[in-house]
């Protein structure tokens, strides 16, 4: 059950840190049981050794293992290692089957940074070469921890507002169910919450920031009160998965509200974006064909994910279920998509100016101002993208 019992952070007026202890062992792949011997493999015809790629793409991911990082998990071929002890996969860096010349680590986040933010990571770390990096967190922290955006995996976020639609028969937005009287229960400090209380959207005194990720308060009013969720997950769970519940819910996306932020596009510390122009010149299409791969078939990557969860053992539990769920909805939902011009993975700048627009008092109010003069094009680029790879 995906989001029970460990919140991810919320981007406001802070950084959330919380210690978590390490969880020991190692546990091999399919068909592995050491890690990697990639000197073994042929490279084929993608060769990011030869552009200036390190011997480990590292990736930070932005929560445990799941079907929104499904991209990542299908670069694996059969030849991988689960690190229950770092919570990380490790193994050759395949594209389209064929191996790239470097190998791929790719990062739990959430519990296993401790609930710190990718941004922080991505400055503690250097070997980390790309995180998942929300556009609010992006521009919040882009006077201590800048960070440049090279391509976003979803492009609407799986962020929502969710509610019993036998409470609420007939409501289908979040500002009708305000006006039916709805408490809405959400993490403290969300920045998007802010925006919806600003904009009018919700009554400050119809919001409570009290939710800790589990059902029991939603469960306990009857579906009186809705809360924040995840369209890519919480409908399967709570309809097959939370016995007390075990009926539909209904939601509206955070991002159909006007606040249409990019959810964990991948990023690089803003002062390493030229040194490794040469690598994400052949790195980021890689990245963007493994995204089509996913959705055109995701069976390796979600039984890759869901292993890595039951490995992990963070306290998190992610069915085959809710993976096939996610895979689904994210393409039914428009939350992978191509965007306007058939390109997948790429930044739309009106939209990350809307969000600095939105969010830059918010984060001012907070005591984590932007830094002075921020702009859209200091926050992305899709200079690396392949323009003719896209979903079909």
């Amino acid at each position: 059950m995906p989001r029970f019992t460990l919140p991810r952070t919320a981007v406001a007026g802070g950084v959330a840190v919380i210690a978590v202890a390490a969880l020991a062992g190692c546990s091999a792949g399919s068909g592995a049981t050491e890690p990697s011997a990639s000197a073994d493999l042929t490279i084929g015809s993608v060769d990011l050794a030869a552009a200036g790629c390190p011997a480990t793409v590292v990736i930070q991911t932005d929560w445990n293992p799941e079907g929104e990082h499904g991209h990542l998990y299908e670069m694996f071929g059969d030849d991988y290692t689960l690190d229950a002890s770092t919570k990380a996969v490790r193994g050759p860096l395949m594209s389209q089957g064929e191996y790239t010349g470097v190998d791929l680590e790719v990062r739990s986040g959430g519990p296993a940074i401790g609930f710190q933010t990718v941004s922080s990571q991505l400055y503690l770390d250097p070997e980390i070469t790309l995180g998942y990096v929300s556009t609010d967190e992006a521009i919040q922290l882009s006077d201590q921890n800048p960070t440049v955006a090279v391509m976003a995996p979803l492009d609407k976020s799986p962020q929502d507002i969710m509610w019993d639609p036998e409470s609420y028969p007939g409501v289908t937005t979040i500002a009708e169910l305000a006006e039916a009287g709805a408490m809405v229960r959400y993490y403290s400090g969300a920045a998007y919450m802010s925006y919806l209380i600003g904009a009018g959207i919700i009554p400050e005194d119809q919001t409570d920031g009290s939710f800790d990720g589990t059902p029991a308060n939603f469960v306990a009013s009857g579906g009186k009160d809705a809360q924040q969720g995840f369209a890519s997950a919480d409908p399967y769970i709570y309809e097959n998965e939370v016995p007390s519940w075990n009926k539909p819910i209904t939601y509206q996306l955070i991002h159909d509200t006007g606040y249409p932020y990019y959810q964990g596009a991948l990023s690089v510390k803003a002062d390493q974006l030229e040194s490794l122009s040469g690598c994400f010149e052949a790195l980021v299409p890689v990245l963007q064909q493994a995204e089509v791969d996913y959705f055109a078939d995701p069976a390796a990557a979600n039984t890759l994910i869901v292993d890595a969860v039951e490995a992990f053992d963070t306290g998190w539990e992610y069915s085959v279920g809710v993976a096939d769920f996610a895979h689904d909805t994210m393409l039914e939902e428009g939350l992978a998509s191509n965007g306007d011009d058939g390109t997948i993975g790429d930044i739309d700048e009106e939209r990350v100016q809307r969000i600095i627009d939105i969010t830059t008092p918010i984060f001012t109010d907070a005591g984590t101002p932007p830094v002075d003069g921020l702009v859209a094009g200091d926050l992305f680029t899709n200079e690396f993208l392949d323009e003719s790879i896209g979903l079909q």
